[in-house]
């Protein structure tokens, strides 16, 4: 069975300002998201899931899945602010999505195979899928433990020029297998590395850290968890009003408590991404680099 690819993709850029998921960087107009479709398409991925909302939904179909369509599967799933587990209900003054662990519920209805899941703005490069969709159809242990994987990336390679910036520092065991995801939310790029601002005294950090950049594999037990650990947060925290689940927190609490394992895989590629209008640049150049040096043709879906 070929794994499924699962783009999120349903968040506004509200740092970014606008819609980023649609703003042009490739030479021919490609957004970031279209490289990862090539990438999957190559690495042997049978169908794309989008997660958008309804509010964009002929925008995104239009400029978006009507050009791979005759080279790989597309369906959407829909996130919405409203679809919660029976007995909770969206305070009054909530405008902000759940967060990822949310995002990836509403796919489950049309996800029944390993699958991968990333961010539709953040480009990762080929051998990031090439790796994981090896690892995706590979058979897992019976220890009645659920067993997943995820790319990591080098801190430094991830920093923005332009402010701060939200990962998961992850740490590993002696084993290669991934220990446990700390989310930071406010670390910032400096001479010696990079540092987290969340609390004082800031926490420095070297840039040598693996940290997680939503480039998860998973089996589709992964739902049945997250459907658990969302209906908790909700009780928890469901009438603040900028509180989110992570996917990230909800893999590093199953591997707390063993229920999880969770493979870390290295990329030869190096990420980069969007968060501020000033990172769009960066972005564009190095594309433009990375067709000049032949790894992609100058129009994908010629």
């Amino acid at each position: 069975m070929k794994p499924t690819l699962l783009i999120l993709a349903a968040g506004m850029g509200s740092r970014y300002g606008g819609l980023k998921q649609l703003d042009a960087m490739g030479p021919s107009g490609e957004v970031v998201l279209d490289y990862s479709v090539f990438d999957a398409i190559r690495a042997g991925f049978g169908k794309v899931v989008f997660v958008i909302r309804r509010d964009f939904e002929e925008q995104f179909r239009t400029q978006i899945g009507a050009k791979f369509g005759d080279r790989i599967a597309v369906e959407y799933a829909f996130q919405d602010l409203h679809d919660l587990p029976a007995g909770h209900s969206v305070p009054e003054g909530r405008t902000k999505p759940w967060g990822t662990a949310h995002a990836l519920l509403s796919a489950e209805k049309v996800i029944h195979e390993p699958f991968l899941m990333i961010n539709a703005d953040d480009f990762y490069g080929r051998d990031a899928f090439a790796k994981i969709a090896q690892d995706l159809i590979a058979p897992r242990p019976d220890d009645g433990k659920s067993h997943y994987s995820m790319v990591g990336y080098y801190l430094k390679n991830t920093l923005s020029d332009h402010g701060s910036v939200s990962r998961g520092v992850c740490s590993r065991d002696a084993q290669g297998m991934l220990s446990s995801v700390l989310e930071m939310t406010k670390i910032f790029k400096i001479a010696s590395g990079a540092e987290n601002r969340e609390s004082e005294p800031a926490q420095p950090l070297t840039g040598e850290e693996i940290v997680s950049m939503n480039f998860f594999g998973f089996t589709p037990d992964i739902f049945t968890h997250l459907r658990a650990a969302f209906t908790e947060f909700l009780s928890l925290h469901g009438s603040d009003l900028k509180a989110e689940c992570y996917a990230p927190k909800v893999v590093n609490d199953l591997i707390q408590v063993g229920k999880a394992e969770v493979k870390v895989l290295e990329s030869n590629d190096s990420w980069f991404g969007v968060t501020y209008p000033e990172d769009k640049a960066d972005v564009v150049a190095a594309i433009r680099s990375l067709v000049q040096a032949g790894a992609y043709p100058p129009n994908l879906w010629a």
